[in-house]
């Protein structure tokens, strides 16, 4: 081709080849650069087709029920955990404030009826609603599961909300969204296609530089295997990884309208994350400390066998295992006299039980069976007996992003032993007008001799504690939750028109 150009210079003959190389590129691109155009403009258009779609499945809805809709996107809004307390109050707020508003759940409790959620709530938490709530119930849950993704599993889970989440775009349109469970990659779809003011309470970030940092390190932990943790390939893999997806995280997140969160731990994290502090605040979640202010605060001095209680869902973060295990170690060292642990929690699937039958299996193993009851979905009024009888509440899970079960503790009058990380040590077991409230721990050592310490002391300075706890906790109680919650929601419900 280039080479049949007579007698030319070198430098022609290359100046030549280099523009009939430059046009046989360009008769090649343009067609392809036209065919992406073209799939672009088909794209936006089918966008805002399905837009027009749904507002106006929106807009016959809202001529149909004449008054607004205001939606929860709540996959497990039947678990027995602090996030679904949160729900069951921050629809009891707005049910009370906004009379005139329609409230949707969207679910995938397949199994159970709306009224039977409800009965729950009640059972589990002491919540009745002041009107009854119209539930969506989801078809494909399992697509956030985490058992179905074993390797990467958090993209697994984010990008399986983003189909569930359509599912529920595609059942329900509402005119304001609030995510309640943490699936930010949702928020996007109910914006932008949906058209709906979004707004996202946060209990816990997808993704934390903490995550980022315990990979980084090498540290194994629950969710981060000892094989990756050994390799230098795989870490530096991860961190790619998790830094990735921490980019498609916060971009996610930066379309909520009003984002609220659970802790100052978890505001910190949002905050480098989503990067909208105009738009953020701290609401703490609600804890029903009232409800355990009958139980009477007295020394506990004459007590045969003293309890230890830990309250929270049978997942692997919680780390029942560590409470086991310092368990067994202060039995050993038999120095504390007669206890027992009673481990309370709810299972939300077949994978709590499994994770349940382990923790059974370790008990025996370590001969500690005996000793150890699992209480497993109780009822409120056992709950409150069993916190009424412990001297000491246990928590281990590293970096909790708050701890309802902690406060809970507080306010029945237990001398909290909570893992000294996260919320817990940020703004729950802290002093209160400059006194103790209560003892932090992280390793089975540490766990151990506190227990041991607190065991020791005379029952007057336990009960000094005690009550120095159960009053710092009343920041925490569901009237400061409500008040708070409807302050930072109220600029999104005055944007729906009635």
């Amino acid at each position: 081709m280039c080479c049949s150009f007579g007698k030319m210079s070198g430098h022609d003959q290359l100046v030549l080849c280099l523009c009939e190389l430059t046009r046989l590129l360009w008769k090649l691109l343009l067609p392809l650069v036209v065919l992406v155009l073209l799939l672009v403009a088909v794209a936006v258009l089918l966008v805002l087709a399905v837009r027009f779609w749904l507002q106006s499945n929106r807009n016959a809805r809202r001529a149909r029920d004449g008054r607004p809709t205001v939606a929860f996107f709540h996959p497990y809004c039947n678990a027995g955990g602090g996030g679904e307390r949160v729900l069951w109050c921050a629809i009891r707020a707005l049910q009370s404030r906004y009379v005139d508003i329609n409230f949707v759940v969207y679910t995938g409790d397949l199994g159970v009826t709306g009224q039977q959620i409800l009965d729950g709530a009640r059972r589990r938490f002491n919540i009745v609603l002041p009107r009854p709530v119209q539930f969506v119930f989801l078809r494909h849950r399992l697509l956030v599961e985490p058992s179905l993704f074993p390797h990467f599993t958090l993209l697994g889970q984010s990008v399986g909300s983003i189909f569930l989440g359509w599912e529920a775009l595609m059942e329900f349109v509402p005119d304001l969204y609030i995510d309640s469970m943490g699936f930010a990659f949702t928020l996007p779809l109910f914006r932008y296609l949906g058209g709906c003011s979004v707004g996202s309470y946060v209990h816990y970030p997808t993704i934390s530089t903490d995550m980022l940092s315990v990979v980084r390190e090498r540290n194994p932990r629950f969710n981060n295997a000892d094989y990756v943790s050994n390799s230098l390939f795989l870490s530096a893999f991860k961190v790619v990884y998790y830094c990735l997806l921490a980019l498609l995280y916060g971009m996610a997140g930066s379309c909520s309208d009003l984002v609220m969160v659970n802790s100052s731990w978890t505001l910190d994290h949002i905050l480098s994350l989503w990067r909208a502090p105009n738009r953020t605040s701290v609401v703490y979640p609600p804890c029903d400390v009232s409800a355990f202010l009958d139980i009477p605060l007295e020394e506990d001095g004459d007590k045969k066998c003293h309890s230890i209680v830990s309250i929270g869902q049978f997942r692997p973060e919680k780390d029942h295992r560590l409470q086991i295990r310092a368990f067994k170690k202060v039995l050993d060292r038999g120095r504390a006299g007669p206890l027992k642990l009673v481990l309370i929690g709810g299972c939300r699937n077949q994978e709590d039980e499994d994770r349940v039958l382990m923790l059974r299996g370790l008990c025996q193993e370590l001969g500690v069976a005996d000793r150890v009851e699992f209480k497993l979905n109780v009822p409120f009024e056992e709950l409150k007996r069993e916190l009424g009888d412990a001297t000491i509440g246990l928590h281990t899970m590293w970096n909790e992003h708050f701890g309802i079960g902690i406060v809970e503790c507080m306010a029945a009058g237990n001398i909290i032993l909570a893992h000294k990380s996260g919320g817990p040590k940020m703004d729950i077991v802290v002093p209160f007008e400059g006194a103790q409230t209560g003892f932090l721990a992280d390793d089975e050592d540490s766990y151990a001799e506190a227990v041991e310490r607190i065991l020791a002391l005379p029952p007057a300075a336990r009960l000094l504690i005690r009550s120095n706890a159960r009053q710092s906790v009343a920041r925490f109680s569901d009237q400061e939750f409500e008040a708070c919650f409807l302050a930072a929601m109220e600029p999104l419900m005055g944007t729906l028109e009635r």
